[in-house]
């Protein structure tokens, strides 16, 4: 974005899931320095914060309530927050299963169903979903966390179909590998171990042959969620280094 059109969110107001930490935060960060009144949903939370546990649908409609009551209204949702907890085919533990696409997708469909409402009557709004690379391409053990983002993005392309006519758009950002904690798993950073180095690294498996960082999948986020984005609506805009481009 060239600094003569910058983007801007002065006298925008936003929530965003899961901004206590990671791809979140950095939104939670990007939008605030750019002039938004951001109010965070997080079971995190902190003292500025709503805390809430995204997998009560109680939970989740009383914090929709009280984001709204802060804010006096709403321009911008973005639904980050996300968990991942290993779930083979075989054996599913179906109580991991339940908890997964209640925070993932659930709650995401939620808060677009609940807060679309203020949007449409001022005929404006951006609401953004990051996904997930997995949406589109499976990991083995990784049947719930695949199932959840697969079915946010069609979750997005039908909002973004029914929500135009009110002026708002709805789009999703699959990232790819990106350095947060939830790239720990078992006490162990998958980007540091020696797979990752030798085959996405050293052989190029991902093409940039890094992983992301948090604000770089936040500044695709901000373009989507802003007044510069007037066109884009039921898509998916993957950032992963190219990871998804190779056979």
């Amino acid at each position: 974005m060239s600094d003569t059109n910058p983007i801007t969110f002065a006298g925008k107001r936003a929530v965003v899931t899961g901004g206590a930490h990671g791809i979140g935060a950095a939104i939670v960060d990007r939008l605030r320095t750019s002039g938004a009144r951001v109010v965070v949903l997080d079971l995190e939370a902190g003292p500025d914060d709503v805390k809430v546990d995204l997998a009560d649908r109680t939970a989740v409609d009383s914090a929709a309530d009280e984001a709204l009551r802060r804010l006096g209204g709403l321009d911008i949702l973005v639904n980050c927050a996300g968990m991942s907890r290993p779930s083979p085919a075989r054996g599913l533990d179906l109580a991991t299963y339940d908890l997964t696409l209640a925070v993932n997708l659930t709650a995401p469909v939620q808060l677009m169903s609940r807060l679309s409402e203020p949007m449409a009557q001022q005929r404006y709004g951006r609401i953004v979903n990051v996904t997930s690379i997995h949406a589109r391409l499976s990991e083995a053990l990784s049947l719930s966390y695949d199932v959840s983002k697969g079915g946010l993005e069609s979750a997005t392309r039908t909002a973004a179909l029914e929500l135009a006519d009110d002026g708002i758009l709805v789009n999703a950002v699959a990232p790819g590998f990106v350095a947060t904690r939830m790239s720990v798993v078992d006490g162990e950073d998958e980007l540091q171990s020696e797979p990752f180095t030798s085959v996405y690294v050293n052989q190029g498996r991902l093409p940039l042959r890094r992983a992301a960082q948090p604000s770089e999948v936040a500044e695709t986020v901000a373009f989507l969620a802003s007044e510069s984005n007037s066109y884009i609506t039921g898509q998916t805009v993957t950032v992963d280094g190219g990871l998804s481009a190779r056979f």
